[in-house]
């Protein structure tokens, strides 16, 4: 007759809700509870891989192999098949059963059906790899940062764009500067966990001014706190530069209005000095206010064309000319103003032969240039002394022209952003204009600019131009390229930048 106590641990046993079994060294089935054998059926003489996985040989990593090996305790996580056809996920437990002699003589074998929690890992692995794909795919660019303003997480577009910055500073990564942007959004969204909008100018890593439309906002923990801050930016550097196409044309028109007025009543006076010398019959007259009436006419065209430039860009009138003289005939109408500001200017110009290019469009390049480092040393008050070097020299293929000046100089972020349309390191006292142009100027002649500048010590521009003019390449949609790629543009006047 069974114990009493006996009985009760069998029920208590069976009772048990995991899989629970016994195996013998060969890994026979030697008893299980009722929840196993109402699930995987009769045990009697089988072998545990015949019963759970219904498989004729042994499992490759066997936890109740290692038991009877080492007498340890061993977990692992398996995938069973129910009688029913059922694919049960179980979490295993292994644990020795001794003899007398401590040796292992058999392995209970406990096994809890987690099939609903791998579900829902799957169906939360499935919810984080559609959030991260959404992540990298946003047509934007998105950065995660902390607290120190550190990036910590960023989407495919902004790796492309501004390189992998994990780690970095987000004004270093975007602008290249070495302290943090004032004000900061990021940081006032850490702040107050306010939302922000507001628009930048960033430099990609190929060195590119992108401007964009960005809005930080919080990540919260469970806790409501703030963790860190998603920064996503908009470009809207199409939209920008449509926009200060039909600004640059205002701005044209409102510049020259006052000139074309005058040039208007000297027309008008040339024609009262015709009509008049008619009336008359005074040939000298009539020569003098024809001779004003043309050239008050060529004015009004050329300032017409300055209209047309930013309009719809025009090529190059090209002319072969000396480029020695061309550049004497400027430095000698700029040495006044440079007087006059107490500038030391020092033209140093070597027979650099003959080159093809739009006179017109070459001389508003240079005095652009003078004039911005004249203007670079006149708001610098920080030396006693200021001078400013114009050099030309020449290569079989190509002219080299610097302007060299100890104004006030620029860090890196100006730097990057100097040939920008509108973009003005003196405040008011600048429209933007002049170095945008002269940078088009000399693309449009398949030359370059380079800039070197240190803030506080000054700058010099570096301008190389070909002696032939560029070959023209036509592509469709893409009408007078250069082979390089350039457009062609026209000349301007405007020397302010």
């Amino acid at each position: 007759m069974d114990h009493p106590r006996r009985r009760h641990s069998d029920k208590v046993f069976d009772a048990i809700p995991g899989y629970i079994s016994v195996q013998d060294r060969n890994f026979r089935i030697v008893e299980a509870n009722g929840s196993f054998r109402r699930n995987f059926g009769d045990y009697e003489g089988r072998y545990c891989y015949q019963v759970y996985k219904q498989r004729p040989e042994k499992c490759e990593d066997c936890p109740v192999e290692r038991t009877f090996r080492d007498g340890q305790k061993h977990r692992s996580e398996e995938v069973v098949r129910t009688l029913d056809g059922r694919e049960v996920s179980v979490l295993v437990y292994t644990t020795p059963i001794l003899n007398d002699d401590g040796e292992v003589c058999e392995v209970v074998e406990m096994s809890t059906d987690i099939t609903e929690l791998k579900q829902m890992q799957r169906q939360l692995k499935e919810s984080q790899a559609r959030y991260r794909q959404l992540f990298e795919e946003v047509p934007c660019f998105i950065s995660i940062q902390d607290s120190d303003l550190n990036i910590v997480d960023a989407n495919r577009l902004h790796r492309e764009t501004f390189g992998v910055g994990y780690g970095r500073k987000c004004f270093d990564v975007y602008k290249h500067r070495e302290s943090e942007c004032l004000p900061c959004t990021v940081r006032q969204t850490f702040t107050d966990g306010d939302p922000r909008d507001h628009e930048e100018v960033v430099t990609s890593q190929t060195g590119d001014s992108i401007n964009v439309l960005v809005r930080t906002a919080p990540l919260r923990n469970g806790d409501g706190d703030i963790e860190s801050v998603i920064e996503m930016s908009h470009d809207i550097t199409q939209i920008r530069q449509l926009q200060d196409k039909l600004a640059s044309v205002g701005l044209l028109i409102s510049t020259i209005s006052h000139g074309i007025k005058g040039l208007l009543n000297g027309l008008d006076g040339g024609i009262y000095l015709i009509n008049s010398g008619m009336k008359k019959d005074d040939r000298d007259r009539i020569d003098k206010g024809w001779d004003i009436a043309l050239r008050n006419v060529r004015r009004i065209r050329s300032m017409v064309m300055d209209i047309l430039y930013y309009a719809k860009d025009r090529e190059p009138i090209w002319e072969k000319i000396s480029a020695g003289d061309l550049l004497k005939n400027i430095c000698s109408t700029m040495e006044e103003r440079a007087k006059t500001l107490g500038i030391d200017f020092k033209p140093e110009i070597d027979d650099a032969g003959e080159f093809e290019c739009d006179p017109q469009m070459i001389r508003s390049l240079v005095i652009n240039l003078i004039e911005n480092s004249l203007d670079a040393c006149r708001i610098d008050t920080q030396k006693p002394n200021h001078d400013l070097k114009v050099q030309l020299s020449g290569s079989p293929d190509n002219i080299q022209l610097a302007v060299t000046d100890n104004g006030i100089g620029m860090d890196r972020e100006t730097r990057e952003k100097v040939f920008s349309l509108f973009f003005s390191s003196k405040g008011a006292g600048g429209t933007g204009l002049g170095l945008f142009i002269a940078n088009k100027i000399a693309l449009s002649h398949g030359g370059s600019i380079e800039v070197e500048s240190e803030e506080g010590k000054g700058s010099s521009f570096f301008v190389e131009l070909p002696r032939k003019r560029p070959e023209i390449v036509e592509s469709e949609g893409e009408p007078g390229k250069t082979a390089g790629g350039q457009e062609h543009g026209g000349s301007e006047k405007n020397t302010d930048s």
